[in-house]
Formats: structure tokens, sequence, C-alpha cells
């Protein structure tokens, strides 16, 4: 599915891969992520963490009646606050959608899959 979006110039259509690509990353730019994961983790092998181009893999965009909801599977580091990440990951996803793409977003669910000791190299 995508999202139309008629201005005076002509129509905009949005895919939902550029939305998962714009969301993930701007989760991974929170404090206390390590990286996306697939949502299907044991198609995709347990201990994947998702690349840049790979991001629609850890990011569900769900339309329904002109609402978007978006599922985000991540990674987090080991010693943060998880509900603290949880909540800035949703605030910025938020923010960045709606700077970006102009789409007002009703629903960020967050769902840790992984936690793991950050490398400082």
């Amino acid at each position: 599915m995508a999202i139309e979006l008629t201005t005076k110039d002509g129509r905009v259509t949005i895919t939902n891969e550029v939305i998962a690509t714009v969301a993930g990353g701007a989760a991974i730019e929170c404090y206390g992520i390590i990286g996306m994961a697939s949502k299907n983790q044991i198609k995709d092998g347990i201990s994947e963490i998702l690349r840049r181009e790979n991001f629609s893999k850890g990011v569900v965009v769900q339309q329904e009646n002109n609402q978007i909801t978006i599922d985000m599977y991540i990674i987090v580091s080991y010693g943060t606050k998880i509900s603290e990440i949880a909540h800035n990951v949703q605030s910025q996803v938020k923010y960045n959608l709606d700077k970006t793409l102009g789409l007002a977003i009703d629903a960020v669910n967050i769902y840790i899959q992984g936690v793991r000791v950050q490398n400082d190299n």
C-alpha cells in the first residue's frame, strides 16, 4: 500500500518502504539504540542487526481508515532504561515523519527484540 497526497501542484505517492526507511533512520539516531531487528527473527536470523537499506524488514507500516500505525522492532543497549528509550523513539519517529513527509502518525509501537552490550569501537 501507499499513501497518496494531492497538492495544488499534483499528486505525490509515498510508499510504505519510504516511510519505513525514514522511521528506521530516526530510530537509530536515538540514544540507547544498537540497531533495528527483523520482525521475522527465526526466518531472517536471530542475531541480525539490519543495515539502513533493510529497515523495511524491521518496520511495519499499517494503514486503516486514514490512520497510520508503525510497528518497530529494535535492539537496545545494555544498562539503559527501556521505557525511556521507547518513549524517545516514539517521539523522534513521529517528529521526523511529520517534518520530512508531512504525515501525522497515530501510533508508534515499539517491540524490543534484544539487549546487547554496545561496542565503543
